[in-house]
């Protein structure tokens, strides 16, 4: 804690802050009971507040009528105490409690409330499911853990909105309630009552307030915005999140990534997390994928994916030559040496399979060579080509898949990542910030095989680098921040013309009226003077979950959902009356399923 309390009548002073320097000062605290221990004719109570612990010690003749007080005392009460710093006896000096040196023997003390026993200890050592965590939140949130997490978060926007305060941006607010116009993700609805049969939608991002307020000519904005998207949730994903929502005027690609690498650099700086200084590296989209397999690349360790198809062309492997036949391409990775069990080895397969492979192909170098009976149907040249590409030695492991490219890179990606977390290939305490470019503008929709129509690989109001004529190879102006091989900012240069507007919506299978409709305003504003601008937004949660090592956002976030999207301690969603239906000129055709609070 930064300062003192303002003295009031319940403290003067933060637990966690009083140190040998103040033995001899009377202090009042104000706290909970985080653990009470009765030594015969001591007590004993650790006061936990939002600064730490401390011990309090209650000396029968001394403490008076407080005393009695303490007797009573059970975990997770609420008192506030006035008493004497003391320093320890050196024997008892706890050097793992910040305040260990020193505690306060009470003299006077007042109950504040009371507490009923708690579901689970307040403590890290005991673990306690997430349903019941979830449940009692506001209990789960007193741990030390969440605390942390808490003020991790805390620290991490204070940053941001240090570094961009002092670039001149503004802190600018846009609105929840807005018009549907889909990004990807299905909307939130909400019904209008005062125009019956009409629906907001609850906003996916603030992407097309941010850019009107580039063409209001406000040209650098920032806002911590909250957004939602009614989308199928997993470990990084949750229906509601927050972001940092940014914009600027009259920019380029790297004149945001440069803004964007000194707010997360000063991120990084403040919270100790170890990320080298920027600049950061960049990666084209086409070479991420091609040497790791995705898009957002953990490069903190080897394993580099390679193609060999042309250095086994020809063979007398017929899967092989079959997929290079067929159009598909032969790649591989080298594992190193690494000694697998054949089950081990089966096991890589059902990796490669989530990801549309057959299988994986593993071959033992040995003696210069192949080992098995794969190595039967290459030729010594080609076999040590590829060892050569590979940088292999006599027993490195190396894995094979022949598929078309892209189920090919997605199935070695998927496996890279398994091998690394498999054999503890990522260093401890590194880690690795990127950036991803070029990008393809468009990608094929496959969720409409009988019409095949393109979708926009980012949002369709990224701008292209260069013309449109050819949607499948176009590249889009946008930009990717990746860390730790996750992905967690993206943004781009925005189209500011509206004839190039109108042409990707066509591209995108939009009609001028559909358009007009879903975006009118969009194309009315750009015909007014829109200048040329960027921008990025950068998820909070993820990357409060990554600065504080959570493998789930819902540990970064106060009061998150569950996987199913519900909220154990609200009920939520919940079914509402009748009345309320009717205001809103709605009728319920379901029986909504039983909650408990």
């Amino acid at each position: 804690m930064r300062e003192a309390p303002q003295p009031n009548r319940f403290r003067d002073s933060w637990a966690g802050t009083i140190n040998a320097q103040r033995a001899g000062d009377e202090v009042l605290l104000a706290g909970w009971v985080h653990r009470r221990r009765d030594h015969g004719g001591l007590i004993f109570i650790d006061l936990r507040d939002r600064s730490g612990l401390i011990q309090l010690v209650f000396h029968p003749e001394s403490a008076g009528g407080a005393f009695a007080l303490a007797e009573a005392l059970r975990p997770e009460h609420v008192v506030t105490v006035r008493g004497t710093v003391e320093r320890r006896d050196a024997v008892n000096v706890n050097p793992n409690l910040a305040t260990g040196e020193v505690e306060v023997a009470v003299v006077e003390a007042q109950s504040l409330a009371e507490s009923e026993t708690p579901p689970f200890a307040i403590d890290e050592d005991t673990p306690v499911d997430e349903t019941l965590r979830l449940r009692y939140r506001w209990l789960d949130l007193r741990r030390q853990g969440m605390l942390d997490a808490m003020l991790t978060r805390t620290h991490i926007v204070r940053t941001m909105r240090e570094v961009l305060d002092r670039r001149d941006f503004l802190e600018l607010e846009t609105p929840i309630l807005t018009r549907s116009t889909p990004e990807g993700a299905r909307d939130f609805l909400v019904p209008s009552r005062l125009t019956p049969g009409t629906l907001y939608a609850l906003p996916q991002s603030p992407q097309l307030f941010k850019q009107l307020f580039m063409m209001a000519g406000y040209e650098r904005y920032y806002q911590i915005a909250r957004c939602f998207r009614d989308e199928d949730l997993r470990a990084d994903r949750q229906p509601e999140f927050t972001q940092l929502d940014l914009e600027m005027a009259f920019v380029e690609e790297d004149d945001v990534i440069e803004t964007m690498e000194a707010v997360m650099g000063a991120v990084f700086e403040a919270t100790g997390f170890g990320v080298p200084a920027a600049p950061w590296p960049r990666l084209s989209y086409d070479e991420a994928v091609a040497r790791f397999g995705n898009d957002r690349p953990d490069t903190r360790f080897g394993l580099e994916i390679h193609d060999v198809g042309a250095l086994v062309a020809g063979s007398d492997f017929k899967v092989f030559q079959g997929v290079l036949d067929s159009g598909g391409v032969v790649r591989a990775l080298n594992a190193g040496a690494r000694e697998m069990s054949r089950s081990e080895l089966d096991g890589l397969n059902e990796v490669v399979q989530i990801h549309g492979a057959k299988a994986v192909a593993p071959i033992y170098v040995e003696a210069g060579g192949w080992a098995g009976n794969l190595a039967k149907f290459f030729t010594p040249e080609q076999i040590a080509a590829v060892n050569a590409e590979l940088g292999a030695t006599d027993g490195d492991l190396l894995l094979f898949v022949a598929d078309q490219p892209k189920t090919a890179a997605a199935s070695l990606g998927a496996l890279r990542l398994h091998l690394g977390e498999r054999f503890g290939l990522i260093p401890e305490g590194r880690h690795d910030a990127l950036w991803i470019t070029d990008f393809p503008m468009f990608e094929r929709d496959e969720s409409t095989p009988a019409r095949p129509r393109w979708a926009a690989l980012h949002h369709p109001f990224t701008a292209p680098r260069g013309d449109l004529d050819d949607p499948e190879s176009v590249l889009s102006r946008a930009y990717d921040l990746v860390l730790d091989g996750v992905e967690i900012g993206g943004g781009s240069i925005r189209i500011h013309t509206p004839e190039v507007q109108r042409a990707v919506f066509a591209h995108l299978g939009l009609d001028a009226d559909e358009a007009q409709e879903r975006f009118g305003f969009l194309l009315e504003a750009l015909r007014f003077g829109a200048p040329p601008h960027g921008g990025i937004a950068m998820g909070i949660d993820r990357i409060a979950a990554i600065i504080s090592g959570r493998d789930s956002i819902r540990d970064v976030i106060a009061f998150p959902k569950t996987a199913s999207g519900a909220d154990p301690l609200t009920g939520a969603p919940a079914p509402v009356d009748a009345r309320q239906l009717r205001e809103l000129g709605l009728q319920s055709l379901t029986t909504p399923p039983a909650t408990g609070a």
